[in-house]
């Protein structure tokens, strides 16, 4: 059985420096194997993929892979036997399955990525154009809120407010 109670932090460095290394050394190996294999499992997908997805874990032969949402998920089934074979030829003979999971939080972490390669590559198509509209299309907007319910009436209207409001600075952007 585990020795599951707590211990104290001295005895965990102090065990670091003993020929069996300790608990600390095996956890800081196993990020490092996990690390390793984020690397290859990145080199085989698609580009698209990299910010959005990640090793969590492979245990019993089982990879287990996070994506941001579902739409990244479907994708990357969508690469899951490519992915499957390649690794099994390249690094992991003993790769069974690969389970794919959501975490919502990477999707922060992918697009400060996105975000930031954007930045660096000084790339002017990089950058989200601005949309516009039209006043055309705010008066359609308009036309259409009289004839609709209370409540999208009101969410058109105000739509159709921000008709003129492309030439300056939203509070959106500041």
């Amino acid at each position: 059985m585990r020795d599951s109670r707590p211990q104290l932090l001295d005895s965990l460095f102090d065990d670091a420096h003993t020929e069996d290394k300790g608990p600390l050394y095996n956890v800081q190996q196993r990020a490092v194997a996990l690390l390793k294999l984020n690397r290859a499992v990145k080199g085989v997908l698609p580009v698209q993929l990299h910010p959005w997805c990640r090793v969590a874990n492979f245990r019993q032969g089982i990879l287990v892979l996070e994506t941001a949402n579902a739409s990244w998920m479907m994708r990357l089934r969508y690469e899951q036997p490519a992915l499957l074979s390649a690794l099994r030829a390249q690094i992991l003979p003993s790769l069974s399955s690969i389970d794919i999971r959501i975490n919502p939080a990477l999707m922060a972490k992918g697009n400060n990525l996105v975000q930031n390669a954007a930045k660096t590559t000084g790339n002017p198509q990089a950058k989200v154009p601005m949309r516009h509209l039209s006043q055309e299309s705010a008066e359609e907007l308009r036309e259409l809120a009289s004839r609709s319910p209370e409540k999208l009436r009101k969410i058109l209207e105000r739509l159709a407010s921000l008709a003129g409001e492309g030439a300056n600075a939203t509070s959106r952007d500041k």
